[in-house]
């Protein structure tokens, strides 16, 4: 009688691809990209959802002339204090159209800010040396051209003039509203909403935890 043998085991081949790290883990740079983005988005939204309504801000029935200079000047202080997400949604507005009316100087700032953003800030030291011309420049020197042409593209074209234009018009509009609105109505000594304008300028003071753990690298 012939002995038992065991069955063959047939060979087997997977059919799935064996993952790389480039597939499975993102560059630096656009993990830096995506939160520095993310952070902007997410500060923006937790600072508006602070904001004063609307109606409360264009109550009609609330606006009176002021009797005096430092009556006015008092009536701005109290309602920057209880509408300054409002105040400063007005002036980022008043910003924003003015830079869509004046597209040469949307275009100019916006690639300055381009430069910035993938030229400076989201290079790691990993990186190859920027190269132009057949010449690499160094961070260093890279960091002095990029200050050079922020110089120029404000002060030496039609961006520079915009900008400031359209400060002086929001900061014009809050005040002369700040001034006519009276404040009587207002509690003005309620605590202010935990994260208000501050949170709404934390990504610019360094506020945003979600910007402070992307991996863009620090230069001395």
């Amino acid at each position: 009688m012939a002995a038992n043998s065991s069955p063959a085991i047939l060979p087997t081949s997977n059919s799935q691809p064996a993952s790389t790290p480039a597939d499975t883990q993102q560059s630096p740079s656009s993990s830096a990209l995506r939160a520095f983005f993310s952070g902007i988005s997410d500060t923006i939204r937790h600072g508006l959802s602070n904001r004063r309504p609307w109606s409360e801000l264009c109550d009609r029935s609330s606006l009176a002339k002021p009797d005096s200079i430092s009556e006015a000047t008092g009536r701005i202080r109290k309602n920057y204090n209880y509408f300054r997400v409002n105040y400063l949604s007005v002036v980022t507005a008043v910003l924003v159209i003015s830079l869509l009316t004046n597209p040469l100087s949307l275009i100019f700032l916006a690639g300055l800010l381009a430069a910035w953003l993938f030229l400076y800030l989201f290079r790691q030291p990993s990186d190859p040396p920027l190269t132009l011309f057949g010449r690499q420049f160094t961070d260093r020197e890279t960091l002095v051209v990029l200050i050079v042409s922020s110089i120029v593209v404000i002060f030496l074209t039609s961006v520079g003039a915009v900008l400031v234009s359209a400060l002086m018009v929001g900061v014009a509009i809050v005040c002369a509203h700040a001034a006519f609105r009276v404040p009587e109505d207002l509690f003005l000594d309620e605590q202010e909403p935990q994260g208000g304008a501050s949170s709404f300028l934390s990504f610019f003071t360094g506020g945003a935890p979600v910007i402070a753990q992307s991996p863009i690298a620090t230069r001395a």
